[in-house]
């Protein structure tokens, strides 16, 4: 065990482990809880009690648990002795139970006991009224699951009955109570096989473990049975089985139901055929199975024929996002997800005009025509196909190619039907023309699989198309804002690909469409609808992130009134406007701020004026969301250098923090000190220390003047005044974030040398305020006016004594006090034990941790 590893298991111990007073407490926790004349505790604090018995079972033998604490052994007599037990404290009692029997030594505890038969077996909790609450079957299927570690567990319930009982549960009217029992399954034939056998399994029954016989023969029965509902308990289970168990005797298990779960492919019925999907899904990514060449891949291409374009879509789209996998498979499932989209292309033009997606179909398209001819399957089909395509084109490495030009066609084709510009050249395209009109749902995901094929390269010919239609949702009126706002994205994704389209760029020049662009984007930005103006200005901010370095957007963006009405927006009603205003109008100072003002001028827009109203909106808008874009542009224009001379950058980091340190909304104030950070970096990069990676190295003395020069421009700036300050703050991550940023400046300004000459400095004039200062930081939060002059004999404006409170104040406890769980007193053992006493009403009302 390494020595991190060895803190870490000490540090556990100390927390979680029994106290003496949690000795005492807990044979109370357990007799009131088993009382039924106290009122029920808390569930939020049983599952507590539960962790934290788990957690002692961890740290030490259970067994020694059980022994040291027999008031546990009492707590499940006593609840089991209850003629009518509450639902939630037997619920917890067989949790408790389960958890403590997982230990093989203690499982023999208990059964010496007698507990578990009358807690787990047919003689006890089965048998009670309560069982029909859905908790008590809960928590019965909850203990069986945790005990589940060893051999004599499976015999104990294989033996005294359980296991039918678990059959039972997988159909149980508890949606929760029956997918744990399919999963309880699962864990009890995975630990049956691998715990029991010491041979090479065959498909023999006399070959396999005792409760792993019982479970195969009931997924036998149940696949055979003829009734949906069994057959899908242990499709589900065979789901789950092959998706967690990579082992190689399930390839064993599998081939002595395949053919029955073949027939359900060709049987008429298609109650099961929705759940084959999922199963051969599981099964094509396990390496058991991927590798074989056999029947399996055989059964997914007899799925892929014989599933419906809705049922199959899901497998499909698994099939092709995996890197091994036969070409006719993938040729197969390549149809599936291509058909519907080939339908459209054929629908929308003349027989001669286009051949269609698909040079040679695998599938009889007619139950994908039938489908989009129906208004109650049509926009479901393409939804669900459009959404499998947008998430392979998304992968970084797909293992298929894909036909993106003849893909890109069929996307804008799909468009162009919902906005009715299409005229349909075939009966089936008229009927997908009156279905898809004004349909928001397949626009939506037609724009999405839009910006997703960006990514890819080979589109160039039907470019042009493209940005028609994305122009004409963008001006049209009947354009709904979350469609517009996905209109905008696509567009942002493809505009950011014009200069390497050059088949594009000869047919029609990029300044055109960034024209048209921009005079959408000004119509846009003035629309009644606040929605409407917050897209905009999103777009905006994503054209200049992609775009600002191409002299042709800037020169279109710069001659049209874009900035002067997004700065306008400034002053917008709606808060979130503002805010997304100013994040643009940041970045538009990207662009201005390297050009000669010749160029901006024409435009009315210079930076000090933007930074003047900015600084007005961090000062005085009443809303927190545009105050917070304000801090975060002033930080970016730091790390981009856009803030001038370094007496400039001094000016601009003062006056930001003087503001941001008043105000009311945390996220603001952490802002702040993300701009002090990157400020003090960039500070001690310039004079050389050794914060900057690439700095380099330098002599004591240069050192000390380097040091001296840093704390002079820390000083001027008035950081330390906001850093101190905020270690107080009523929010903890500001102060966390704070005391960060004062380390990282200990470091840098303070080598250990100087430190030492700190310590016996108390009785410079410099240092008079520094035991006050620590007294004051101490109390975190609850400090009462935090000074903001010298009046307490602590200048935040002088080096020497900065240089003092940097060396003299122990950082590292501040540190450890502010990194405390603000609840980890009530998150004490303790305390919650006396939590639930206070519940159930058996502890004086002074000793209750009233949090």
């Amino acid at each position: 065990m390494s020595a991190w590893q060895a803190w870490f298991v000490a540090r556990a111990r100390r927390r979680f482990a029994m106290s003496r007073e949690c000795a005492q407490l807990l044979p109370r926790v357990c007799a009131a809880l088993a009382d039924p004349r106290q009122p029920g505790s808390d569930d939020t604090c049983l599952e507590k009690l539960l962790d934290w018995l788990r957690d002692l079972t961890e740290l030490e033998p259970t067994l020694n648990v059980v022994r040291d604490n027999p008031c546990l052994t009492e707590f499940f007599t006593s609840v089991l002795a209850l003629p009518e037990p509450s639902p939630s404290i037997l619920s917890f009692t067989l949790r408790l139970a389960g958890l403590l029997a997982a230990s093989e030594d203690c499982f023999q505890h208990l059964q010496q006991e007698n507990l578990l038969f009358r807690l787990f077996g047919s003689g006890g909790t089965l048998n009670r009224a309560v069982w029909e609450d859905a908790s008590v079957r809960s928590g019965w299927v909850e203990g069986v699951h945790s005990m589940m570690h060893h051999q004599p567990a499976l015999r104990f319930l294989c033996n005294g009955g359980g296991i039918d009982v678990i059959f039972t549960l997988q159909g149980d009217p508890s949606l929760f109570v029956a997918s744990a029992a399919s999963q309880l399954l699962v864990h009890m034939l995975t630990l049956s096989v691998e715990s029991e056998t010491t041979t090479p399994l065959s498909e023999k029954d006399c070959n396999w473990p005792a409760c792993a016989q019982m479970i195969i023969k009931h997924i036998e029965d149940s696949l055979q049975s003829g009734c949906a509902s069994h057959i899908n308990q242990s499709l589900k289970l065979l789901t789950s089985l092959f998706g967690s168990c990579r082992a190689t005797w399930t390839e064993v298990l599998w081939l002595r139901i395949a053919k029955q779960v073949e027939s359900f492919l060709i049987e008429d019925s298609v109650q099961t055929r929705h759940m084959l999907a999922n199963l051969l899904l599981n099964m094509s990514r396990s390496p058991v199975f991927c590798d074989t060449e056999g029947s399996f891949w055989a059964l997914v291409t007899s799925a892929l024929e014989h599933l419906t374009p809705v049922q199959a879509g899901p497998l499909a789209v698994g099939i092709l996002s995996l890197h091994k996998c036969p070409q006719d498979v993938r040729i197969q499932a390549m149809t599936v997800l291509l058909q519907p989209m080939d339908c459209i292309l054929r629908a929308a033009s003349q027989p001669l005009e286009y051949a269609g997606l698909l040079d040679e179909s695998v599938s009889d398209p007619s139950t994908v025509e039938s489908l989009l001819s129906s208004k109650s399957s049509c926009a479901s089909l393409l939804c669900q196909t459009l959404a499998h395509l947008e998430k392979l084109l998304s992968l970084i490495h797909l293992p298929v190619d894909l036909p993106y030009t003849s893909l890109l066609r069929s996307f804008v084709t799909i468009l162009q039907f919902c906005s009715g510009l299409l005229i349909p050249a075939t009966p089936l395209g008229s009927k997908i023309s009156q279905i898809l009109i004004g349909c928001g749902r397949v626009q939506k995901s037609a724009l999405d699989a839009l910006a997703a094929l960006s990514e890819r390269k080979g589109c160039d010919t039907v470019i042009g198309s493209l940005f028609d239609i994305l122009l004409v949702y963008l001006e049209s009126p009947n354009t709904s804002p979350t469609v517009l706002k996905k209109s905008f994205q696509a567009m942002s994704k493809w505009l950011a690909r014009l200069p390497e389209m050059s088949c594009f760029n000869s047919q029609w020049p990029t300044e055109k469409i960034l024209q048209d662009v921009f005079l959408v984007l000004q119509k846009r930005l003035c629309s009644p609808c606040w929605e409407v103006r917050d897209s905009s200005l999103e777009f905006l901010t994503s054209l200049i992130k992609s775009m600002r370095d191409q002299d042709e957007f800037r020169e279109s963006l710069l001659s049209s009134e874009v900035p002067k009405l997004t700065e306008n927006l400034l002053e917008d009603p709606e808060s979130y406007v503002r805010a997304s205003a100013v994040t643009a109008v940041g970045h538009l100072t990207f662009i201005t701020y390297s050009l000669p003002e010749s160029a901006v001028a024409g435009n009315q827009y210079n930076k000090e004026d933007t930074t003047a109203k900015l600084q007005d909106i961090l000062s005085t808008d009443p809303e927190s969301f545009p105050r917070r874009a304000v801090i975060s542009i002033f930080t970016k224009w730091l790390k981009q250098g856009c803030t001038g001379q370094a007496e400039d950058t001094e000016q601009f980091v003062s006056r930001a923090i003087q503001t941001v340190e008043r105000d009311l909304d945390w996220e603001v104030r952490i802002g702040g000190l993300e701009l002090v950070e990157v400020f003090c970096v960039q500070a001690l990069c310039r004079v050389g220390l050794p914060k900057c990676p690439y700095a380099p190295a330098s002599s004591t003395v240069t050192s000390s003047i380097q040091q001296n020069e840093s704390l002079q421009i820390f000083c001027r700036a008035k950081l330390f005044k906001f850093l101190f300050w905020s270690l107080c703050d009523y929010d903890k991550p500001v102060g966390q974030k704070a005391c960060d940023i004062l380390l990282v400046l200990r470091a840098s300004l303070s080598p250990s040398s100087m430190l030492k000459d700190c310590q016996g400095a108390g009785d410079l004039s410099a240092g008079r305020g520094i035991p006050w200062l620590q007294r004051t930081l101490r109390q975190g939060s609850l400090a009462q006016n935090f000074p903001t002059d010298a009046g307490n004999g602590v200048d935040f404006e002088d080096p020497e004594s900065m240089m003092l409170a940097l060396g003299t104040i122990d950082l590292e406890e501040l540190h450890d006090e502010l990194n405390k769980s603000s609840d980890h007193v009530e998150k004490s053992p303790q305390s919650l034990l006396e939590d639930i006493l206070a519940t159930v009403g058996t502890i004086d009302e002074n000793e209750a941790d009233c949090y």
